[in-house]
């Protein structure tokens, strides 16, 4: 079983609340996989995919309280990041993938949509820098870093980029076929790893992390972090029943998982905004706390909520120590 990882989490409630706290216009409902990133001491910036009437999402961002993280500070009143240029792989709109401090500048990895005639859509991996403290981004190319490659025609979404020593590793969802349910087609797909020094030239071949079980047909979103000298990555699956829900994997290489939804720590509320799904799940370490970011029902429709966890003695040390990726 896994080593210092929470056994329960309590939720803080809906923190950003769409409806009532967004500006409107591109941000007129949904926060979609909020990606939380330390702006500094007093700040912690939550990036996110806001939609629009129409439905199309950009990124955006809000900023909470440090000391106190249900307390929003400000709220992005243009995009990060637009939407694509006509024709382009993210011209329909896009969600977070990750945000990475590195050489060159902070580092936003995306998943760019596009509609297509015989598809619901395409969804490939793009990639942004902020030069300015991440306010406003520019993108490195028009074109996918991560694009189609064979068993993956569909799908191939960044969600979690670690760089060590001029090393990226990358943790991606891949696609490349859909289940109809109920007559309406659903994305396939499931989780892959790679490794590359050069973003411009990541590798076709992908490395199987996890798989769907049971009903599932789907499996994505992986977040890694390193806890306790461990991995720990947080996705989310759906079945064919229609539930949406968190999981949570360890590993010791980040290549090898073993999957441990038992030790997730937390579960839809009985009513309210995640009562029927919860879904996306980003951490942030915050002293001896962890944040969870998340969304709920309709894949973030009312906006992103938070739980915490404490860690205590030997937990917490493990956590001060081991955890990479949680600022």
């Amino acid at each position: 079983m896994p080593a210092a990882i929470p056994l329960a989490w309590t939720k803080r409630g809906l923190v950003f609340d769409v409806a009532r706290q967004g500006v409107g216009g591109w941000m007129r409902h949904s926060a979609l996989t909020p990606t939380p990133w330390r702006l500094d001491e007093e700040r912690i910036r939550v990036y996110a995919g806001f939609r629009d009437d129409a439905g199309v999402s950009r990124l955006g961002y809000v900023d909470l309280a440090a000391a106190e993280p249900t307390r929003v500070l400000g709220v992005s009143t243009r995009p990060a990041l637009d939407v694509g240029r006509g024709g382009c792989f993210d011209d329909n709109g896009m969600i977070l993938g990750d945000v990475v401090d590195a050489p060159g500048g902070l580092h936003l990895f995306y998943v760019g949509f596009q509609q297509v005639a015989k598809a619901k859509f395409l969804a490939f991996s793009g990639l942004a820098l902020s030069t300015d403290g991440g306010q406003r981004f520019q993108r490195v190319q028009e074109t996918p870093i991560l694009d189609r490659a064979p068993r993956r025609s569909t799908i191939a979404a960044i969600h979690s980029a670690h760089y060590e020593q001029g090393l990226w590793r990358l943790w991606y969802a891949v696609g490349d076929d859909w289940e109809s349910i109920g007559g309406r087609p659903f994305p396939r797909y499931h989780i892959c790893c790679t490794e590359t020094r050069d973003l411009g030239a990541i590798p076709r071949g992908d490395r199987i992390c996890l798989l769907p079980r049971g009903d599932e047909y789907r499996i994505g979103r992986p977040r890694v972090y390193r806890l306790g000298g461990r991995y720990v990555m947080y996705f989310t699956w759906g079945d064919r029943a229609g539930r949406y829900q968190p999981g949570v994997a360890f590993s010791d290489d980040g290549v090898h998982w073993e999957r441990h939804d038992e030790a997730l720590g937390i579960a839809p509320s009985r009513d309210g905004w995640d009562a029927r799904a919860l879904s996306y799940p980003a951490l942030l370490r915050h002293g001896s706390k962890l944040l969870m970011f998340y969304n709920g029902n309709d894949m973030g429709m009312a906006g992103f909520g938070l739980a915490e966890a404490t860690f205590e003695g030997k937990a917490d040390q493990a956590v001060a120590e081991g955890a990479h990726a949680l600022g």
